[in-house]
C-alpha cells in the first residue's frame, strides 16, 4: 500500500476529501492520457486495434470490480443519470405501476422516476431514518410496485444498505432491483451476484479515479432484451463494423446500449485507473477506506461543537463522514476550510469529508487541526 502512494504525490499541497465528488487521477493516469494523446498527434487512428484491446479489457476489469457474470453484462455509458434512464424508459410500465426509491436519493436517482409520471407510474419515497430501512423500503414494495431502485451509499449522509438483504426481498416479492452504486464501486467491494440486483450503474469519476464522461451499467443478461432501446446506431449492432451489411440487429451482449462511438480518451484513463484498484485489491483497498473513516469520525468526536450527521456503525458506513459545527453557518465553514486548501463538499445537514484508501494520515490530522482552529476549542 505505501508504494503506491507516490500515485497521488502530487496532492501534496492540498488536504483532498473529496472523492465521493471528484477524483484526482492518479499519476499512471496522467501518463496513460499523455501517452494516448502523443500518439493521437503523431499516428492518429493507426493504432485503433490497440484501442480496441484497451477497450476490451476495461470491460474486463469492470466486469471483475462488480463480479459480473461476463464482461458481455457491461456497458460503457457516459454516467450514471444516462443508465438509469435506460432502465426507466426501456421497461414496459402500465398506469399504476409503482416505483419505490428513499427520501435521500441523489437526483439522478429520482428525476427519472418522477419523469414516469406521464405513463401513470407512482414513485414512492421511503423515510430511511431509522434504524432497519431496508424493512421500510421492502414494506413499501406492495403488489403495484414493478422496481425498487437504492443508491447503495446514500451521497449526503454516508448511509449504506445491506444490499443483500435487499435483493433477497425483491426476488421474494418479484420486484426489480435497481442499485445506484457510485458511491460504493471503488470504494467498498461491490457484488452484483451477491446482491441480486437486476440493474446496477456507476460513472467512474468518483471512487473508480477516473474521468467524467464514462462509467459503467450492468444488466442482468436475463433482461436485456426486455429493455426497450430509444438510442440507435453503428456501435450498437451484433455486426458492428460489417458496413456494407443490409440486415442489423441490436449486439446481444450489453453493448446494444452503447449506440455511437465509444469515448477512447476516457477508455485509456478509466482502464489505467482500474488497475490500480486491481494491483491493490479492493477488499484492501475497503479495510485501509475504512482505518481513514474511522480516524476521522474518533477524531471529529473529540472536537467540542462538532454534531456528526453519518452512521457511526461500520456495517452502515463506507467512505463518507458528514458533521457540522455550532456557530458556524455550513456555507461559510465551507467556505473557510476550502480557503485552508481542505478539498471537502457541502452536502446535506453539514459538510461531507470523503478521503481514499491512499490517503495519507497527514491529511487526516491536518484536516481535524483546522477544523479544531474552527471550533475555537
Amino acid at each position: 500500500m505505501n508504494a503506491l502512494r507516490y500515485e497521488f504525490e502530487q496532492l501534496s499541497a492540498i488536504n483532498y476529501l473529496n472523492h465521493a465528488a471528484i477524483s484526482p487521477w492518479p499519476q499512471r493516469t496522467v501518463d496513460a492520457v499523455n501517452r494516448f494523446s502523443n500518439e493521437n498527434a503523431r499516428l492518429g487512428a493507426r493504432n485503433y486495434s490497440d484501442w480496441l484491446a484497451t477497450e476490451h479489457l476495461l470491460r474486463e476489469r469492470l466486469a471483475r470490480l462488480v463480479n459480473a457474470p461476463s464482461s458481455d453484462d457491461i456497458a460503457l455509458v457516459k454516467n450514471t443519470s444516462q443508465a438509469l434512464s435506460y432502465v426507466a424508459f426501456g421497461l414496459d410500465w402500465q398506469p399504476g405501476d409503482q416505483v419505490v426509491i428513499s427520501d435521500e436519493e441523489f437526483p439522478s436517482n429520482k428525476i427519472v422516476w418522477q419523469a414516469l409520471n406521464a405513463q401513470g407510474v407512482e414513485v414512492k419515497q421511503v423515510n430511511l431514518a431509522n434504524s432497519d430501512p431496508e424493512t421500510a423500503l421492502l414494506d413499501a414494495c406492495g403488489p403495484r410496485t414493478r422496481l425498487l431502485s437504492i443508491s447503495a451509499v446514500q451521497f449526503a449522509s454516508g448511509l449504506r444498505l445491506n444490499l443483500q438483504r435487499l435483493g433477497h426481498g425483491c426476488r421474494e416479492k418479484g420486484v426489480l432491483f435497481c442499485v445506484d452504486a457510485i458511491q460504493q464501486i471503488g470504494a467498498l467491494p461491490f457484488d452484483v451476484q451477491a446482491c441480486g440486483c437486476d440493474f446496477a450503474m456507476a460513472d467512474g469519476h468518483k471512487w473508480m479515479l477516473g474521468p467524467e464522461g464514462l462509467g459503467l451499467f450492468y444488466c442482468r443478461s436475463e433482461l436485456r432484451e426486455q429493455l426497450k432501446l430509444h438510442e440507435y446506431g453503428w456501435h450498437m449492432l451484433e455486426h458492428a463494423g460489417d458496413y456494407s451489411r443490409t440486415d442489423w440487429q441490436p449486439a446481444k451482449s450489453a453493448v446494444r446500449f452503447e449506440s455511437g462511438s465509444p469515448n477512447m480518451l476516457g477508455t485509456m484513463a478509466l482502464e489505467a485507473s482500474l488497475s490500480l484498484l486491481e494491483e491493490v485489491g479492493m477488499v484492501a483497498v475497503g479495510q485501509a477506506l475504512e482505518e481513514r473513516v474511522l480516524e476521522l469520525t474518533t477524531g471529529l468526536g473529540r472536537i467540542s461543537g462538532v454534531n456528526l450527521h453519518s452512521p457511526l456503525n461500520p456495517e452502515r458506513r463506507a467512505g463518507i463522514i458528514n458533521f457540522s459545527l455550532d456557530g458556524w453557518d455550513t456555507r461559510a465553514l465551507f467556505e473557510k476550510l476550502k480557503q485552508d486548501n481542505l478539498i471537502c463538499a457541502q452536502r446535506g445537514k453539514g459538510i461531507r469529508l470523503s478521503p481514499h484508501f491512499y490517503t495519507k494520515p497527514e491529511v487526516i490530522e491536518s484536516t481535524l487541526r483546522l477544523i479544531r482552529q474552527a471550533s475555537g476549542r
